[in-house]
């Protein structure tokens, strides 16, 4: 499939099938959440070295799960910004338990997802 996409929405329903494996997604989630963490806490304690630690968690957790997991390219590589933006929005639909409906739209199966959708 190719890199170029024409519009965002092209290119988050290729970002979903991208993180199809519910691990991959997992990882992300957990590193989304610990480099906000960290910039939050960097901002409160003064301390810029957080800045890097929030670098480290949020790629690092991502690209072991596309690497080892997806075993494919992240997207980033490809669209920085969009690939940004859209780990963000993947964790926030996540967390608001709205995730499904859009893998669904995207093609990904859901199964896990739904289960731990219902169970939170």
């Amino acid at each position: 499939m190719s890199d170029q996409h024409a519009t965002y929405d092209d290119f988050w329903q290729r970002y979903l099938r991208d993180h199809g494996r519910s691990g991959t997604r997992a990882l992300h989630f957990l590193g989304t959440t610990l480099a906000v963490a960290c910039i939050i806490a960097a901002a409160i304690t003064f301390r810029p070295g957080l800045l890097i630690l929030a670098l480290v968690c949020g790629y690092g957790f991502a690209w072991f799960g596309h690497f080892v997991i997806e075993k494919n390219k992240p997207t980033m590589f490809g669209h920085p910004f969009w690939s940004f933006a859209s780990d963000f929005r993947m964790t926030w639909l996540w967390y608001t338990g709205r995730l499904g409906e859009e893998l669904a739209r995207a093609g990904v199966s859901n199964d896990e997802m739904q289960e731990h959708e219902e169970q939170a």
